[in-house]
């Protein structure tokens, strides 16, 4: 018996003549780790909250959704509260209480559950998650992939049948993603417990899957085993662009009877290859210039109590260029972008600004001319209740974009996915038109031809004089567009380079390119760099 049919399900949000959803049909059987991809806005998020009857969004809805032959909607709030677990995609929204015991315990309080039974499974789970000292913890000190860690656990302590997950690792960094992909598949492996996880960044999450359902304008397009899924779709298919390093170097060379996912693999394919016979060009090193914004062992706290989130930063970015700050959650590197935006001042150390140096008197007006900001929250840039009012002033921005907007437009800004949201903010921002433009994870919640567009995008303002300083945990993206790079760690910069200077060299905040080209092609840190060197045609 499936544990999870979906039967020619449609949906359409109230009042909108656009469908979300279109027949709709999928089964998951016990035990399965299922990865849903699909462009962004292609209806992943609106499918998975209909599974959660306590998240299921108001509409016209048809067909059925059943949970081992019954429908969860009829189920007492309890019951599907327990047996459908559901972990957001940004960890702050999800959390409810202050400390960690607490929020472990909030869920299985709220079923009424004997406090016995409470301090038992709380005792055993953050043992088992790796996160029993964290107990009096305030919830706010936690990083994001602890923050997301703990969401996880305190789900975990409600022993659901259903582990569903929207896009969970999109803020995290690549260690503590890998960490978190690695305690899901722990946690199908030891308990057999089903998952169903949408992600766009399938590098790391589809080895571990062996379900692959793809997407595609509101319908389940393909199931299957990802290798059998992979070998389904067409040669020009848009989703070859989000498919793990190894599968699409495969596809480059034109190589049908396999399908490799993961780096290993990718290696062994490369090697069966033989020597490359066009080595890339060793990297420059950057134009000699003054710096636009430059950071002299500047320092930043947030409290006089706190401690410095920036400490001795040194940094320079250059007119024109397109720079990548990397590192870990809790690094400083939002930290950076909002000094820079004159948000925060620095109590030490020296901010300049187009050549001037930033006093606090001349903080917000320096600034405001020259700065804006994309934030990792995007939603504090919404101010209106529809799209096509948040949209009333940014003619140049969608312009930019050329994301086509008339389905949404009388929707709220809320209602939007993920992915959705930052390129309507995107839009917002880019209307200014600013010298310097600040983005903090641009790339979050976007398929790979949305970043493939924004890339260009980027670059088209770049050439027209604009200077790109960005945040990412995305190192595929900075790898394929920065010019130059910066690793941060505790406050300061630990290493910089261009990127196939630091990709090359660094062996945990690279790309899987590098890893499966690292002693075999120098400097080859992206999928069209490796291609190139044995003179095939390279995918984005």
């Amino acid at each position: 018996m499936a544990l999870l049919a979906v039967e020619h399900l449609t949906f359409a949000y109230p009042q909108q003549e656009h469908t979300v959803l279109r027949d709709c049909s999928f089964v998951l059987e016990p035990g399965s780790f299922a990865v849903l991809c699909g462009a962004t806005g292609c209806g992943k998020s609106t499918l998975l909250r209909l599974l959660k009857p306590e998240l299921s969004p108001k509409g016209d809805c048809s067909g059925n959704i059943l949970f081992q032959e019954e429908s969860p909607f009829a189920w007492e709030s309890g019951v599907s509260a327990r047996r459908i677990g559901f972990v957001m995609q940004q960890p702050e929204q999800q959390i409810v209480t202050d400390t960690v015991d607490a929020e472990l315990a909030f869920g299985m309080e709220n079923l009424g559950l004997p406090p016995a039974q409470i301090r038992a499974t709380i005792a055993e789970t953050a043992s088992y998650f790796g996160i029993a000292a964290w107990g009096n913890r305030e919830t706010a000190t936690l990083s994001g992939g602890q923050k997301q860690l703990l969401n996880l656990a305190a789900v975990m302590c409600m022993q659901p049948d259903l582990l569903i997950l929207d896009e969970p690792t999109a803020q995290l960094d690549p260690i503590a993603a890998a960490d978190f992909l690695a305690t899901l598949e722990r946690l199908n492996r030891d308990f057999g417990i089903t998952i169903l996880l949408a992600e766009h960044q399938l590098e790391q999450v589809l080895p571990l899957a062996d379900q692959m359902l793809v997407m595609e304008q509101g319908t389940i397009a393909y199931q299957g085993k990802p290798q059998v899924v992979l070998s389904q779709l067409p040669n020009d298919a848009p989703m070859w662009q989000a498919m793990p390093t190894a599968a699409r170097l495969a596809h480059c060379f034109g190589n049908s009877k396999c399908c490799p996912l993961t780096v290993r693999e990718g290696r062994a394919m490369l090697a069966a290859y033989g020597t490359p016979t066009h080595l890339p060009q060793k990297p420059s090193a950057p134009k000699a210039a003054e710096p636009i914004l430059a950071w002299k062992a500047a320092y930043l706290r947030y409290e006089s109590q706190d401690a410095d989130v920036l400490c001795h930063l040194d940094l320079q970015v250059y007119a024109e260029e397109w720079y990548c700050l990397i590192g870990g959650n809790g690094a400083g590197k939002s930290s950076v972008l909002l000094t820079a935006a004159g948000l925060y001042p620095c109590y030490a150390g020296t901010l300049t600004v187009c050549g001037e140096r930033i006093t606090t008197r001349k903080r917000k007006r320096m600034q405001a001319q020259t700065v804006t900001l994309l934030p990792q929250d995007v939603q504090t840039l919404f101010l209106c209740n529809t799209v096509a009012e948040e949209l009333a002033d940014a003619d140049a921005g969608a312009d930019l974009l050329g994301f086509d907007w008339t389905p949404y437009l009388t929707m709220h800004p809320y209602d939007l996915s993920g992915g959705e949201q930052q390129l309507l903010a995107l839009t917002k921002v880019l209307a200014v038109q600013p010298t310097i433009l600040l983005l903090d994870e641009p790339t979050k919640g976007l398929d790979a031809p949305a970043k493939a567009r924004l890339a260009a995008v980027l670059h088209r303002l770049q050439q027209d004089g604009m200077t790109l300083l960005t945040v990412t945990h995305d190192m595929e993206f900075a790898a394929n567009h920065a010019d130059r790079c910066g690793l941060l760690y505790r406050g300061a910069l630990a290493a910089e380079g261009t990127p196939a200077q630091m990709f090359s060299t660094q062996g945990f905040y690279t790309t899987a390119a590098a890893r499966i080209a690292a002693g075999r092609i120098p400097h080859a840190v992206t999928v069209s760099a490796i291609a190139a060197a044995y003179g095939k045609d390279g995918m984005p």
